[in-house]
């Protein structure tokens, strides 16, 4: 079940603006209430490919195989449903050399593709989201895949923050990059104020995360897909 395959430099977190290829999947149901790709959570095939076909538009896409980064992304890649095509993705994928990058909405952990990819962006969710993060799978990130991950949360006010606050204290010293990235929503102007106050709360706080922009939307506004 495919969105889209498209081309494009990372958006967010510490690999943020490195060009890679995006393979999105078409269905979630975690149902973020800020969600801003409401567009990927019918559960449908959009595109229809064979995976010999995803293997040579991925090829083409990425200027044939010359950027060697595949970024699976979603909808959420990691619902039980797509599972089986993810693995199989990135069997093939790896095969051919790529560095997979996978987007992980934080609700689940599927070690069986974990232990095949090379990175994974993992979501702590905030309130303003109106969906929770088990504190423990964080835990069990840090444990199994440490240097291999980062921790993204998408913070619209300061209650986002303390909380994402309260979390990083409550796991003690940690020694993985943790991602603020300062809401940017639909029908938003770039919103200054907001960035401006993150970085403040968090430098107060003792800088325990890293404040960064969704680049895509800096540069082409919160509604532009696919970039």
């Amino acid at each position: 079940m495919l969105n889209s395959i498209y081309r494009a430099t990372e958006g967010e977190g510490i690999h943020v603006g490195t060009p890679q290829v995006f393979v999105r999947f078409q269905g979630c149901n975690i149902g973020c209430v800020n969600c801003d790709s409401t567009d990927t959570w019918e559960f449908e095939d959009l595109l229809g490919m064979t995976m010999e076909k995803v293997l040579v538009d991925v090829h083409e896409k990425a200027n044939k195989g010359r950027i060697r980064r595949v970024s699976i992304t979603g909808g959420d890649p990691l619902h039980p449903k797509h599972v089986p095509m993810v693995k199989k993705l990135v069997r093939e994928l790896k095969a051919r050399r790529y560095f997979i990058n996978l987007e992980a909405s934080g609700a689940r952990l599927v070690h069986e593709v974990f232990d095949a990819i090379d990175f994974i962006s993992f979501d702590y969710k905030t309130p303003s989201t109106g969906v929770k993060t088990p504190l423990e799978n964080i835990k069990q990130l840090a444990e199994q895949y440490q240097g291999r991950f980062q921790i993204k949360s998408v913070i619209e006010n300061e209650d986002d923050f303390r909380y994402v606050l309260r979390a990083a204290e409550q796991l003690g010293d940690f020694d993985f990059p943790w991602v603020l990235t300062p809401a940017f929503n639909l029908g938003e102007l770039l919103p200054f104020e907001r960035f401006k106050k993150i970085i403040q709360w968090n430098e107060e706080s003792g800088a325990l995360f890293r404040v960064i922009a969704q680049q895509h939307k800096v540069i082409h506004g919160a509604e532009k897909k696919q970039v």
